[in-house]
């Protein structure tokens, strides 16, 4: 029995069990046979009791069978069973041989003739059910064979002879034959095994990411599917996190993607290190990871373990090259509480990761009841914004930008406002991000443009238009066409128009970005790159932009005049679209403290409730007459 080959051992065995009954049959048909045959002339214990020992012995070998038919041995098992085959094979062929051997002396040579037969017979169908067991066949074969070939030639007699001549001749084509095809039944198994191999790492293939060596997404959802049918039935919870990298995009744009799959990599093996046993880690794409969390105590205990992942995302990454900050945010949804149904699961935890990268990037955030109305919301936003006349129903609000020293009004930030016959006055932060989603933008661009240009037409040359740009606007080349179209054909000079584009739109697709922002520039459009400070776009990248103004961000503004750090940063920035010959706008100045600070860092233009609040077109005028900060702020 081969000890390196358990594939080929256990398949023996296999072919082995199901020739057993069979082979036990016929081994009691010709016993009792020859038994028969001699029942008259040979003593009692030697026919009856001989061919009862051996049925016997053939119930015990048959019950063994019974019972273990239906079990699966393991390879060392099979060997051991097969060796102790080979050696019952052997002794209960040489002691069949020597009963009819023995019972040969009773007989003429009919009889004999007879017992010739049956030992062929018995011999041949017994090799032929162990014709994949190579060294059984060859020992019961040859058992039988050698007694009997012999015991004919001493007989000397011309029958005697030609029956000694015709078994060595049989029996050395059917061990030919028993070799040949145990051959090709190893031959075959070996094929087998090999194809079984190349299908388990072709499995295995398309089941790991090719760059981490983690789980992938294919693997994810059907682990996913496979965790929620057992959670389901055993009464268990288990929680799904997808993991977003919070600045991946600039790192591979900035350093290329040699450093970006080096940097995947090594967030896959922190990931792996960090979740231990109890959380399954999987990529899904790009620079999208996910989690399936097994053993969690409560909410609370997956919100802090799911924390102290982001924690440690946090830490310096060091490549070969190069030292890199990142942040992680994950959105959290746990079963039963949030979902029953696992894709609904993943979906609300996707959700989740969204609504966290608004307001707490960086964290893990768990989906809630709070999200789930805000779904609720939204579908009926998104229906009732599909529906909407939104020529009629849209209108542009303004804010000024107003110069610190001067206090007269420089520009104007337009804004949109939509009052549905529906639904009422809906915040522009509400219906702005569904009609991202839902695809209505563009749409929605459109016409504030359209409304915007033909307000600002009304205006003194000297005061320029401001107007937001969103992901899609210069993503698309579709988009931007329509917006070069709708300016070209409005009447006013593109050199008074400001486009504001924020960061995270212009990291989106940067390529994209920069070939619309030059298309802008051209036409002789202002580019002011919004929200500055609070993306992850490089100061290489912001340097290859035709850019004009920086607006800085309200959150480094508010409480400037009590906070050392506020004020170093919007000092630093400040000096810094000075270097770089850019105008910079101060977003949401909303106190006189506020302002003053900022007068005395040496800000410019400023923008913010403390000055005025969005306005319809109505109260321009006002504005425009020659009202000043003072007046406004007094």
């Amino acid at each position: 029995m081969p000890r390196d080959n358990p594939e080929l051992v256990k398949a023996q065995f296999e072919v082995f069990s199901r020739q057993v009954p069979l082979m036990y049959a016929i081994v009691l048909v010709n016993a009792w046979a020859i038994a028969f045959l001699f029942l008259s002339i040979a003593p009692l214990w030697l026919t009856v009791d001989m061919a009862a020992a051996f049925t016997a012995v053939c119930i015990v070998r048959l019950s063994f069978w019974w019972r273990s038919r239906h079990v699966s041995p393991t390879p060392e098992e099979a060997r051991a069973a097969l060796i102790r085959t080979n050696q019952f094979g052997a002794v209960l062929s040489v002691t069949i041989t020597m009963w009819a051997l023995t019972l040969a002396g009773y007989g003429n040579d009919e009889l004999n003739g007879n017992i010739a037969f049956f030992m062929a017979i018995t011999g041949v169908s017994v090799v032929v059910c162990l014709l994949h067991l190579r060294s059984a066949a060859f020992i019961v074969g040859l058992s039988i064979a050698i007694p009997f070939i012999v015991f004919f030639t001493m007989m000397a007699t011309p029958s005697s002879i030609a029956m000694a001549v015709n078994m060595l001749f049989v029996t050395t084509s059917l061990l030919i034959i028993v070799a040949v095809q145990s051959r090709h039944f190893a031959d075959a198994i070996d094929a087998r095994t090999k194809l079984e191999q190349a299908n388990r790492e072709n499995m295995r293939l398309a089941n790991r990411d090719s760059l981490t060596g983690l789980n992938n997404r294919r693997r994810f959802f059907a682990y996913l599917n496979d965790i929620h049918q057992e959670a389901r039935a055993r009464g268990q919870h288990f929680a799904v996190g997808i993991v977003d990298l919070d600045g991946f995009k600039p790192v591979n744009d900035l350093y290329g993607h040699a450093v970006g799959d080096a940097l995947l990599m090594e967030v896959g093996k922190r990931l792996s290190a960090l979740a231990g046993n109890d959380i399954q880690v999987a990529r899904l794409g790009g620079d999208e990871f996910a989690l399936i969390f097994l053993d969690y105590r409560n909410d609370t205990d997956l919100l802090e373990r799911s924390e102290a992942l982001c924690v440690a995302m946090r830490e310096p990454i060091v490549l070969a090259d190069v030292t890199v900050r990142i942040t992680a945010s994950i959105g959290l949804a746990a079963f039963p509480q949030t979902a029953g149904d696992a894709n609904d699961l993943y979906e609300r935890a996707d959700y989740a990761l969204y609504n966290g990268k608004r307001s707490r990037r960086g964290h893990a955030t768990l989906f809630s009841n709070e999200h789930l109305e805000q779904i609720a919301r939204s579908t009926q936003l998104e229906q009732v914004l599909r529906d909407a006349d939104l020529d009629e129903e849209i209108s542009v609000f303004f804010q000024p930008i107003a110069d610190i020293r001067s206090g007269k009004v420089v520009a104007f930030e337009a804004l949109a406002r939509w009052t549905s016959p529906v639904l009422g006055a809906v915040s522009p932060a509400l219906f702005i991000p569904v009609a991202e989603r839902a695809g209505l933008i563009d749409r929605l661009t459109r016409i504030l443009l359209k409304k915007a240009l033909v307000t600002a037409l009304g205006w003194p040359e000297d005061v320029r238009l401001s107007f937001n740009l969103s992901t899609h606007d210069i993503s698309s080349s579709e988009g931007l066409t329509r917006i070069v179209g709708i300016l070209s054909s409005s009447g006013i000079e593109p050199a008074r128009v400001d486009f504001e584009i924020t960061e995270t739109a212009m990291m989106y697709d940067f390529e994209r970005a920069k070939a619309a922002i030059e298309t802008l520039r051209q036409m002789g459009c202002g580019i002011a790159l919004d929200d500055f400070g609070t993306g992850y776009s490089s100061l290489t990248q912001i340097h290859a932009l035709p850019l004009t103004k920086i607006k800085i961000d309200r959150s480094f503004v508010c409480g400037i005049d009590k906070s050392p750090a506020s004020y170093k940063i919007v000092k630093s920035l400040l000096s810094l679209s000075h270097d770089m010959g850019l105008g910079c706008v101060i977003e949401g100045v909303e106190t006189k403290e506020e302002m003053q600070t900022l007068e005395r860092l040496g800000a410019r233009l400023i923008q913010g409730f403390h000055f005025s609040r969005p306005v319809p077109e109505a109260d321009i005028a006002a504005l425009l007459g020659g009202r000043t900060m003072e007046s406004v702020a007094g």
